[in-house]
Parts: structure tokens; C-alpha cells; sequence
């Protein structure tokens, strides 16, 4: 009965953190074109490969442990192509130029930054969370930590009138993907062995 509650309750929990992820990288597209921003896109594609990754979450609920470490695997490499992709756009915009718009980044990572925080919190009030949700907080304290820097960016490209706020926190974006990548697939395989031990 209580696994059934919680089951539940983390279903509830991957609903909500998924609508929100994605209304959210919506509005991060949106704005990020219009204010020519990297680091907004950046956040928004963030945002979009968490919206998958929590719906590999809700599939993996009901599965067995094998499927949510091969979730969790895939939410880790989903991760590593995102900061890939960043990377290569930060480049482009160095190479080519860009003029993104200060205030629009500030109040786009303001709002942001509340969603994620909420979303955050919701998932750290998982009680015994497997290695798939664990991930999925993951991704959530990665997005509200950008937040935090395309905040300071923004006000630092209406202060200078420079891209190079902006470029700095789509690259650092990348970086912490890449660290939250790598650190979801540890996590993964520190699972798998664990599990191996347990068999043999």
C-alpha cells in the first residue's frame, strides 16, 4: 500500500515538473530569439531534453530496475548531446556576432528561476528516490543554477553593451550539462554494480 502511494505520488510529481519544463522551454525559445540570446536557447534546449527525460521518468515508474538505469542512461547521454549543441551554437554567435537584449534575459531567467525552483523542491520531497529521479533532480538543480547566471549576464550586457555575458553563460551552461551528464551516468553504473552484487 505505501509502495503504491509513493508510486503515485511520484507520478504526480513527474506530471507537473514535465508540463512545467516544457512551457518553460517554450518561453525560453521565444524569448531567446527575440532578444538574440545563447544563453536563453541554451536553457531553452536544456529545458526541452528535461521534458523528455521526465517522461522517460514516468515510463520507467513502472518497470523494472534494469529499464530505469537504462533511462537514466539515456537521460545522462541526452545531457552530453544538449552540451554539445550549446557549444557549437556559443561558437556560431562568437564567430558571427549577436546582440542579445538584457532586460529580456533577466526576466525571462526570473521566472525561470521560480519554476525550477518549485520543481526542484517537489522532487526533493521524494522520499527513497531511484536512480531515474535522482536524475531528474539533477537536471532541476542544474536549470535553477542557470537560471541564476543568465540572470547576472543580462544585467552585465545592459551594463557593457557586450555579447560576451551572454556567450559566457551558454558555454557555462554546457559545462554544468556536462557535469550533470557525467554525473547521472555514474550514478547509473554505481547502481548496475550494486545490482550485479546483489545477484551474484
Amino acid at each position: 500500500m505505501t509502495s503504491a502511494i509513493s508510486m503515485l505520488d511520484e507520478r504526480q510529481t513527474l506530471w507537473i515538473v514535465l508540463r512545467l519544463n516544457a512551457a518553460i522551454a517554450t518561453a525560453f525559445f521565444a524569448s531567446g530569439i527575440l532578444g538574440d540570446s545563447s544563453a536563453l536557447i541554451a536553457n531553452g534546449v536544456d529545458n526541452l531534453s528535461d521534458t523528455a527525460v521526465y517522461g522517460l521518468s514516468l515510463v520507467a515508474l513502472t518497470r523494472g530496475q534494469i529499464w530505469k538505469r537504462r533511462a537514466a542512461v539515456a537521460s545522462g547521454v541526452m545531457l552530453l548531446i544538449f552540451a554539445g549543441g550549446i557549444l557549437i551554437d556559443v561558437g556560431r554567435r562568437y564567430m558571427q556576432g549577436s546582440e542579445p537584449i538584457g532586460p529580456t534575459m533577466m526576466v525571462m531567467s526570473a521566472v525561470a528561476g521560480v519554476v525550477n525552483y518549485f520543481c526542484l523542491w517537489l522532487l526533493q520531497r521524494l522520499k527513497d528516490p531511484d536512480v531515474n529521479l535522482r536524475a531528474a533532480t539533477t537536471f532541476s538543480f542544474n536549470d535553477f543554477i542557470s537560471n541564476g547566471g543568465i540572470l547576472i549576464a543580462g544585467a552585465m550586457v545592459l551594463w557593457l553593451g557586450s555579447n560576451w555575458p551572454d556567450l559566457l553563460v551558454g558555454f557555462a551552461t554546457a559545462i554544468i550539462a556536462i557535469k550533470g551528464g557525467v554525473e547521472i551516468l555514474r550514478d547509473a553504473r554505481a547502481e548496475t554494480k550494486k545490482s550485479e552484487r546483489r545477484a551474484s
